[in-house]
């Protein structure tokens, strides 16, 4: 087996264990979702933007699910960190990329796991969608995700053990809510001049998709979320960078 076959294997099944990282992920969005779009299942018009209520905060509690997910790849980097397990692998023939990429690959599978179990509450609550319709919004979705990755990585050697983890859930949340995870932001309004320029908006806009829009993103949202991937990315490689001359 393969340095970056067996590192992969290993992070994964590692992750799959932690079950604090598993409820957090997966559990806490479920339960949100069923508190906030259970009273609301009725609601056709969300706000006047044409969205039922199941599928807005199925979208919703995705966008802050999956970013949740993303971002935790931040505090298992800082954790590693504080042991010296980076310091182990740099030994190792293991590369700078295959590093990053089995980060990237544990925080997708999070994502996605929960991304599924949140459709089947949706679905559970009247979401019912062409397959094409699901197949695009979920696609929109993972794209928007990018930018969390790299946001991930770049928290994880910037911070430490202690401070990545209220770093973290003040990231998440702060981007929920300015992203229009709890409530529709609309009109031309600061917030809603603010949101747009987030990735966390246009993965709450992705639910657009299953509306049977054909771009429901648009050039803005694509410049959006394309420039926060390339910065976060950039910032990501040299915070590893910088980490690495430390040791």
């Amino acid at each position: 087996m393969s340095p970056r076959v067996a590192y992969l294997r290993f992070e994964l099944i590692r992750t799959l264990r932690n079950r604090r990282v598993l409820i957090f992920s997966l559990a806490f969005p479920i339960v949100l979702y069923l508190l906030i779009a259970g009273p609301n299942k009725d609601e056709h018009s969300l706000g006047g933007t044409g969205i039922s209520a199941p599928l807005y905060f199925m979208i919703g509690l995705a966008a802050f699910g999956t970013m949740n997910a993303m971002l935790s790849s931040g505090a298992r980097i800082a954790a590693e960190r504080s042991v010296g397990w980076n310091r182990q692998l740099r030994i190792t023939p293991l590369t700078t990329r295959q590093y990053f990429r089995a980060k990237v690959a544990t925080s997708y599978l999070l994502a996605i796991v929960a991304l599924l179990a949140l459709y089947v509450a949706g679905a559970a609550h009247g979401v019912s969608l062409p397959a094409d319709r699901w197949v695009q919004m979920t696609a929109l979705i993972l794209i928007g995700l990018v930018p969390f990755a790299a946001m991930g990585i770049w928290l994880g050697h910037m911070l430490t053990a202690d401070s990545v983890g209220p770093a973290i859930g003040g990231t998440t949340a702060l981007f929920a809510f300015l992203g229009g995870t709890w409530f529709p932001i609309t009109g031309s309004g600061f917030l809603a001049t603010l949101a747009q320029q987030l990735p966390s908006y246009w993965l709450v806009q992705a639910s657009r998709a299953g509306l049977g829009a054909k771009h429901p993103w648009g050039t803005h949202g694509w410049t959006v979320i394309i420039i926060w991937s390339v910065v976060l990315i950039l910032l990501a490689g040299r915070a590893y960078q910088r980490d690495t001359k430390r040791v």
